[in-house]
């Protein structure tokens, strides 16, 4: 890893070295928390977790060949160099800020209440056709995610796309110090995380701190159908390149047409001309993604052609309304999280499946004082759409039920308080044929319906 020497990363966050003035000139190879992972010439960050304490696997890393160790307790018999902080959390971010800036790559920085793993997904698939891309892999987008994201970056990299997530004031103000973004990729300001941000205007306020350290030269690029968005009309005398659904927009769609639960059609126009584009994810969501990723590509130097080339090659992701067929079902996995707007927007895409629709809906966090109300808003949406049967499981949701019914008394709705009650239900509400959509946030361990759903009958 260029410059990453032993004695480069202890100055670089504050720590004391340890160990022999021969190591102290070696770079490591790789940088991972993980002890199963650990590789010869690498260094093992121990991070103190809630449940595993990561110091005690120091012994067994150098068996495995670490080069070295960064720690916050001295390790009793240690076989090698360590470099000891405060904080191995705090020492990784400034390690990370450290190492961006020894490599020449271009970063691309995404963020938004809703849709930023789409769109990160659709920007990096959009510039492979063109430069060497890593992308945020997972949910790696956070304090402890993103410099671990950074390591992954080699001199061969050319752009990194970086998802960068937040919940608290400050945290995005430290994620793009390390960053250091070249573009930065606003999706939306919604109701999200209003346990810790307040309103809207605070969810723009936290993340807009996403400019904080932007380049110079950088490219900034916002939706403009966002009406907090639309309002920020220069950033560090950067001048937004906006995108929408209107003519208005730098660069804009038109004649939008669904393909089901296969895909989304559409015109996109930019500074270059206008293309016809595949999306093969549904939703006209997808389209503002690709909307923002052209913008994105085009400040990069791409073409219009490698651009559509891009996104028609786009994957779906796990839990990000993957469409699979298993078991004469069609279900739509987007059970990775869930907030009122993505709730909204799956509901609506899912009602263009041609097929008897059932949506299994889960409860949605931090939202704070406002969490019955906008259950509710979710519900009374879900009751205007062709859905037909609505499955309702947890405590919040009996609410997203409640307004649903009274929007549509002729909905047929279930609820189950928990996720064992609801796997004990599904199997006797779903036909052959059905389309089943299965939404809530994280915490309510969703996947295991989807796994429940699409798991093969043992024979």
């Amino acid at each position: 890893m260029k410059n990453l020497t032993l004695e480069h990363i202890a100055g670089a966050c504050g720590g004391t070295y340890y160990g022999t003035e021969a190591d102290a000139h070696k770079e490591i190879t790789a940088i991972t928390t993980d002890s199963r992972t650990v590789t010869p010439g690498g260094m093992f960050a121990a991070i103190c977790g809630e449940r595993v304490d990561g110091h005690s696997f120091i012994a067994d890393v150098f068996e495995k060949g670490a080069l070295c160790v960064l720690c916050e307790k001295k390790p009793e018999h240690p076989a090698g160099a360590y470099i000891q902080v405060e904080s191995t959390q705090k020492a990784l971010m400034a390690i990370a800020e450290y190492y961006r800036r020894q490599l020449n790559v271009k970063v691309v920085g995404v963020t938004g209440s809703v849709g930023k793993t789409s769109t990160k997904e659709i920007i990096a698939s959009v510039l492979s056709k063109k430069y060497r891309v890593l992308k945020t892999i997972g949910s790696f987008n956070n304090e402890l995610g993103l410099p671990l994201t950074i390591f992954r970056l080699t001199e061969e990299d050319e752009v990194a796309v970086l998802e960068m997530g937040i919940n608290h004031f400050g945290e995005m103000h430290r994620l793009s110090r390390i960053a250091r973004p070249d573009c930065c990729v606003i999706t939306n300001i919604g109701n999200c995380h209003l346990e810790f941000l307040g309103d809207r205007d605070g969810v723009l306020k936290a993340k807009s701190e996403i400019f904080d350290f932007i380049a110079p030269d950088g490219t900034i690029v916002l939706n403009g159908d966002d009406d907090k968005l639309a309002a920020l009309h220069k950033v560090k005398d950067i001048a937004p390149v906006f995108f929408g659904m209107t003519q208005t927009r730098d660069v804009y769609a038109t004649d939008i047409r669904g393909a089901g639960l296969e895909g989304v059609k559409c015109n996109i126009h930019d500074k270059e001309g206008s293309f016809e584009v595949t999306i093969p994810i549904p939703g006209a969501h997808m389209v503002q993604n690709a909307l923002a990723a052209t913008a994105v590509a085009l400040a990069l130097g791409m073409k219009n052609g490698e651009i559509k080339n891009g996104m028609e090659e786009l994957k779906a992701l796990s839990g990000r309304f993957r469409v699979m067929h298993a078991n004469g079902i069609t279900v739509v996995d987007d059970c990775y999280n869930a907030n009122p707007a993505s709730m909204e927007a799956s509901l609506r895409t899912f009602s263009e499946a041609p097929q008897r629709k059932v949506a299994v809906l889960g409860d949605m966090g931090e939202l704070g004082e406002r969490a019955r109300e906008l259950h509710e808003q979710v519900g009374r949406i879900a009751g205007t759409l062709p859905v037909s049967l609505l499955v309702c499981v947890g405590t919040l949701s009996r609410h997203l039920a409640a307004a649903a019914q009274k929007e549509n008394p002729a909905l047929r709705i279930i609820t189950a308080d928990t996720l064992d009650e609801a796997l004990a239900i599904l199997p006797k509400q779903i036909r052959e044929g059905d389309a089943v959509l299965v939404k809530a946030s994280h915490f309510m361990h969703f996947e295991k319906i989807v796994d429940a759903l699409t798991r093969q009958p043992e024979e």
